[in-house]
């Protein structure tokens, strides 16, 4: 009896370590993201929206069968220990997709590193074009890129058959960027664009740009910023009564933008790369189960996680298998809807081609999508009205 006894334990021993060599590996994405420093609470949401696709995929069933893992180690918001920690993550075994870390100066670094590795790296949060260039292929770009802001503009533009346009532009990269890709695309159809007027932080009187804008019979201003300097052309504006018949600022797509000017940024149209309201595809339900899980509500960098995780979800699904060449090939053919929008990568197989951003009109001190229509949550209103007809709200 003694001699069945343990022929039973030394079967039921092996049956337990034939079970666990038989169970597939994790499927391990690794990456860097600042939860401490200065860029914590920015890059928080990020975080949260990256965590909650891997509880989801993972109770669907994982990755071609194997169970998600995120390994996602705090940077410190610091760039330099960000490309140690990539470094390292490159030359790791069992690490099978690198995430970027939070914003562009951060992801430079990281791109570079994964392009010289031959490593896929998804790019979520960083929008500067200088990204692409130092990874290329191996790096997938999520966030709509600064260039692609003003696309709907344009499209607004085109529809309301206005050709005189002044575009304003913030001295950073960002705003720098977008004001740039807009030119480009503005000239090539055939509208009139001058030089692109630029103009420093803090900046609070527009007059001149004004004066140039009177001088030249603009139709359409169009400025790339900040939400405080979106409020300060407004001040400007109502005080020398002036009114464009489209006045778009990047800026006034901020809630702070309301809160600097209030009634008066009625009727201002901002430009936003999300918007929880937006019934973009997966959207709603994203919302809620975010909402759910972290009794809050998504903000941009929550949707690019989201979003990156998607892809992923995505690639992994239609690649033969999981090794690092296959899967860039299975991204570089990638056509996808996420809570972003529409995703297409670009000829080099990297960057973003298909984003395109929103257009929010205040409405009663709120952000109201009017552009792209099959988003809107509201008609458009135009012109912009001039400052002797308004009335407050709710007269």
């Amino acid at each position: 009896m003694k001699l069945a006894a343990g022929a039973l334990l030394i079967a039921f021993a092996q049956a337990a370590f034939a079970q666990e060599v038989a169970a597939p590996q994790p499927f391990v994405i690794a990456g860097a993201i600042a939860q401490s420093g200065l860029l914590e609470k920015s890059a928080a949401g990020y975080r949260r929206g990256l965590l909650l696709w891997q509880d989801e995929i993972n109770a669907a069933g994982g990755a071609k069968g194997r169970h998600v893992e995120l390994r996602l180690e705090d940077d410190h918001s610091d760039a330099t220990e960000t490309r140690r920690i990539y470094e390292r993550l490159a030359a790791q075994p069992g690490v099978d997709l690198l995430v970027g870390p939070f914003g562009s100066a951060a992801q430079i670094g990281a791109a570079a590193m994964a392009g010289r590795a031959r490593r896929v790296l998804i790019n979520a949060t960083a929008a500067a074009s200088a990204v692409q260039r130092h990874g290329g292929a191996y790096v997938v770009q999520v966030a709509a890129p600064f260039s692609s802001y003003g696309t709907a503009a344009l499209d607004l533009l085109r529809e309301e058959g206005l050709r005189r346009v002044l575009i304003l532009a913030r001295g950073d990269l960002a705003s720098q960027e977008a004001a740039a890709g807009l030119r480009r695309q503005a000239i090539a159809q055939g509208l009139d664009v001058p030089q692109i007027e630029a103009f420093s932080a803090g900046a609070r009187d527009f007059a001149s740009q004004v004066a140039l804008a009177k001088s030249l019979d603009t139709e359409a201003w169009v400025a790339f910023g900040k939400a405080y300097d979106a409020a300060e052309m407004v001040k400007t504006f109502k005080r020398l009564d002036y009114a464009p018949y489209l006045f778009i600022a990047q800026g006034a797509a901020d809630p702070a933008f309301v809160q600097r000017v209030g009634q008066d940024a009625e009727w201002a149209i901002g430009i936003s790369p999300y918007e929880p309201r937006a019934a973009t595809h997966g959207n709603p339900d994203f919302v809620r189960a975010y909402a759910s899980r972290w009794d809050d509500v998504p903000d941009l960098g929550a949707a690019q996680g989201y979003a990156a995780g998607k892809l992923i979800e995505q690639a992994v699904r239609d690649a033969r298998s999981l090794d690092s060449e296959v899967l860039r090939a299975s991204f570089v053919r990638l056509r996808s809807e996420t809570p972003l929008g529409s995703h297409i990568p670009d000829a080099a197989g990297g960057a973003h081609a298909a984003a395109q951003p929103l257009l929010v009109q205040i409405v009663k001190g709120r952000s109201e999508i009017i552009w792209p229509a099959r988003y809107a949550t509201a008609q458009r209103t135009l012109p912009y009205p001039q400052w002797k007809t308004r009335q407050p709200i709710g007269e």
